[in-house]
């Protein structure tokens, strides 16, 4: 489905969508394709990084590198329309703490979202792990009136749903949603490059490649895009499988550049109808049956 096809059939009922990350630019760079599509159909999308980003450079840091990058994440979620808040966790040393669980409990509840969208709790970094920990703790918590009474309790957990991620220890990361954003490809790697103190200096020093990044800004967004695109491609390949299954023999063997998510059973089950309502860019045969099994202890009311 197109941008324009999008915008031409926008729903009458707002989706809320909450994509919590650990840092500035993770949300952005495992869900913007997804996000982009939710904005141009009308919904209403917040991206969050728990953590504010202090210790993301070789330069600079503190007060002064979190000021910078809130105001590249506030650049990159207009892009798409999208909000984008980072809290107060210090980057580098994220705990699990009862305060910051707290603390995304009330933001969740605030927000009130329909889906929210996070890291797996087996990801490299322990911050991503963290984050991912956190909002596993809230899932439930969310429903009980008594935890943060301040703010009003939901009546339901939101869907869950987990980035994709490579990693196979404990467990691999087992996709039940892929989304074709090739339409807003564009935009994603847009708001990427609003994301200059990382995608230009922080990662490319890391990772040893720094003297590749090109001087000029115009042939930076070029170079961006060509290794966004060489990022993505193998996960199209990956999971082409479901990619078909989701967008049929004719057109699923042609996507090139993808999404995708894993269901977490802490959250609302997604179901045939919910995942109808809270992905409407994505055909009816997406959906499969499988991932929507919720343990039995989830249902199970606490002591």
């Amino acid at each position: 489905m197109t941008i324009t096809e999008l915008t031409n059939n926008l729903s009458t009922e707002k989706i809320r969508i909450l994509v919590i990350g650990a840092h500035p630019d993770d949300a952005d760079i495992k869900s913007g394709g997804t996000s982009a599509l939710w904005c141009a159909a009308g919904h209403v999308v917040k991206l969050v990084s728990v953590c504010d980003g202090s210790a993301g450079h070789h330069e600079m840091w503190g007060e002064k590198l979190v000021d910078r990058r809130r105001a590249e994440s506030q650049a990159s979620g207009a892009v798409i329309g999208a909000t984008y808040e980072i809290l107060d966790q210090p980057d580098g040393r994220l705990q699990p703490t009862l305060a910051a669980r707290e603390q995304l409990i009330r933001l969740i509840r605030s927000f009130r979202p329909d889906v929210l969208i996070t890291h797996r709790t087996t990801d490299y970094h322990p911050d991503h792990c963290y984050t991912g920990l956190l909002v596993q703790e809230a899932a439930y918590l969310l429903t009980v009136p008594a935890i943060c009474s301040d703010v009003p309790h939901l009546s339901r957990s939101p869907v869950i749903l987990y980035f994709s991620d490579a990693f196979k220890f404990p467990c691999p990361f087992e996709p039940h949603v892929v989304v074709d954003i090739e339409s807003v490809l564009d935009q994603m790697i847009d708001m990427l490059h609003c994301h200059q103190s990382q995608f230009y200096e922080w990662l490319p020093y890391n990772a040893g490649y720094l003297e590749q990044v090109p001087a000029d800004e115009s042939t930076r967004r070029t170079w961006l895009g060509e290794r966004i695109r060489r990022r993505l491609q193998p996960l199209s390949n990956r999971y082409r499988q479901l990619v078909v299954q989701a967008y049929g023999p004719e057109r699923g063997p042609l996507i090139q550049y993808i999404e995708a998510f894993q269901v977490s059973e802490f959250g609302s089950p997604l179901d045939d109808a919910a995942r109808s309502r809270l992905f409407p860019f994505l055909p009816a045969s997406s959906y499969r049956s499988s991932a929507c099994v919720r343990k039995e202890w989830v249902d199970i009311p606490a002591h």
